[in-house]
């Protein structure tokens, strides 16, 4: 499609009528210049109002198990395969209970415990099966897990103890993923994904960008996205790690990560939308307030899992002034 036609198309397809971009169309999207930036941005932003409304979902995410992972995911400083200063660490289930506590005093509604495994084994079940018991007796939140691939069984018994949404990131284009991961594949992740959703459980599934994809495979992990169907597609952009194979490549300019953010709002129109890792470097304070107003309608506050992330209160004053109400989406749909 001609870049000149994509967003008359968009606004009719998109806006008009909550069908969401296709592949080619993502793809044109994404090679706008820099001067229709501030029009696709705008767009996108009509897009999220009409279809998701103004409310924004905050949430706060914490490691329960941090470092030592089997796995080669090239962007992770986790990876017990890698020359990374973390190291192997757990958490236990009083702390969780008091990072629950500190992340719903923020009016946060989201708490994602979060384990950097290839998928939890028995130990790793019960502490989450504590932790989740704890919180839920304690603190008035939502709870989601990311646990890595799951089978059958573990899926059953995490929404048998109420955790409601699952994470699992695609993290890039099913033809990019190999470049990325080389001890499981894209499918592995994907079957984990599809017994989520056959469970009950809320689905949350997103990725990186800025890895080393070309704008055509950017434009593949959205249709890739769109055809999931995920309820929540978190974004995030590589805060290059020292140690890792992809410790240096350079940061996504903030323009790119703009673009991408309207092109996956615009491919996505009734997807909850999250910013989360990498923000802070690739866009800074007013790249924030432009994704905000260009598509984006949750975000993480607070620290991520191995990089900080910026203050709770600056996003929470940001989304003030901004006259956005915090809330949970998922009770909106």
């Amino acid at each position: 499609m001609p870049v000149d036609d994509v967003l008359t198309v968009a606004r009719e397809q998109v806006l008009e009528r909550g069908i969401g971009l296709s592949r080619e169309q993502v793809l044109a999207v994404l090679q706008l210049g820099d001067d229709r930036l501030d029009q696709l941005l705008g767009l996108a932003h009509e897009v999220r109002l009409k279809w998701c409304g103004p409310e924004v979902e905050v949430e706060g995410i914490i490691s329960l198990k941090t470092g030592g992972c089997p796995e080669d995911c090239h962007f992770c400083s986790q990876s017990g395969l890698f020359a990374s200063p973390v190291r192997a660490a757990r958490l236990d289930i009083p702390s969780l209970v008091e990072a629950a506590k500190q992340t719903a005093k923020t009016g946060a509604t989201e708490f994602c415990i979060v384990a950097a495994v290839r998928g939890p084994d028995e130990r790793l079940m019960a502490e989450v099966a504590a932790g989740v018991e704890a919180i839920r007796n304690e603190v008035d939140i939502q709870v989601a897990c990311s646990l890595g691939m799951l089978t059958q069984d573990q899926v059953d018994r995490l929404a048998a103890m109420g955790v409601h949404r699952y994470n699992h990131n695609l993290e890039t284009a099913r033809s990019y993923f190999p470049n990325v991961v080389t001890t499981h594949t894209w499918e592995e992740r994907w079957d984990t994904l599809r017994m989520v959703r056959a469970a009950g459980m809320e689905v949350c599934c997103g990725g990186i960008l800025g890895m080393g994809e070309t704008l055509e495979q950017r434009a593949e992990f959205a249709a890739d996205l769109a055809a999931l169907e995920p309820d929540e597609v978190p974004l995030n952009f590589l805060n290059p790690r020292p140690g890792t194979p992809f410790g240096d490549l350079d940061v996504l300019p903030a323009a790119d990560a703009l673009r991408a953010v309207a092109a996956f709002r615009l491919a996505l129109p009734r997807t909850i939308l999250r910013f989360a890792g990498g923000r802070e470097i690739t866009l800074g304070d007013l790249g924030a307030q432009q994704g905000i107003l260009g598509g984006i309608n949750a975000v993480i506050v607070g620290n991520y899992l191995t990089t900080l992330g910026r203050p709770a209160e600056q996003d929470l004053d940001l989304l003030g002034e901004l006259q956005m109400p915090i809330k949970a989406l998922n009770e909106t749909f």
